[in-house]
């Protein structure tokens, strides 16, 4: 696959080159290219291109690091349905669309993604177990480890709680 830029990947646009989003649903829902194709990678994965694409595609994620990632997966899974050599990544991404000033259909009161929340909140429970437990009482180390053993808990189980807690926040709730 080739990595392009935004600007040639709107000039592909004009010539049937069909934008691919392969981002999460919860991210689409956020803001996405106007035109693009909403195909996940993991349906990606499972079912391959839901139509053919003749004048090929161009893949996007966020920042360009999925796609590239899963260039070989793209690869495998398109064949047939598009041209090998009319296979495109947006070098950047999402990001770098919107940094060259591309038009994005944004919709920013919905909230990031679950994901992304876990993440912020863990890492900000870890770094507040830290800071308290070197500035204020050493025992407020053991919120860090308790966080850190939960992270693990939900590697292992599938079940993560601090997820179940987020999806409850009024943030979260469809309006």
């Amino acid at each position: 696959m080739k990595t392009i830029t935004a600007a040639q990947a709107q000039s592909l646009m004009t010539q049937g080159v069909v934008l691919v989003d392969v981002r999460s649903a919860s991210e689409r829902v956020r803001e996405f290219i106007p035109g693009s194709q909403h195909v996940p990678l993991a349906t990606l994965e499972a079912q391959g291109l839901p139509c053919p694409m003749p004048e090929g595609a161009v893949f996007y994620c966020q920042s360009g690091n999925r796609t590239q990632l899963s260039a070989t997966l793209i690869r495998a899974r398109v064949s047939g349905n598009c041209p090998e050599d009319s296979l495109y990544m947006l070098e950047g991404g999402m990001n770098a669309w919107k940094r060259a000033g591309c038009a994005v259909e944004a919709n920013p009161s919905r909230p990031i993604e679950l994901q992304r929340q876990v993440l912020i909140a863990a890492g900000s429970l870890v770094l507040l177990g830290a800071i308290a437990g070197a500035l204020v009482h050493p025992g407020f180390h053991a919120l860090s480890g308790f966080v850190g053993a939960s992270l693990v808990f939900a590697g292992i189980t599938g079940f993560c709680g601090m997820a179940r807690l987020l999806m409850k926040a009024p943030w979260n709730r469809p309006a």
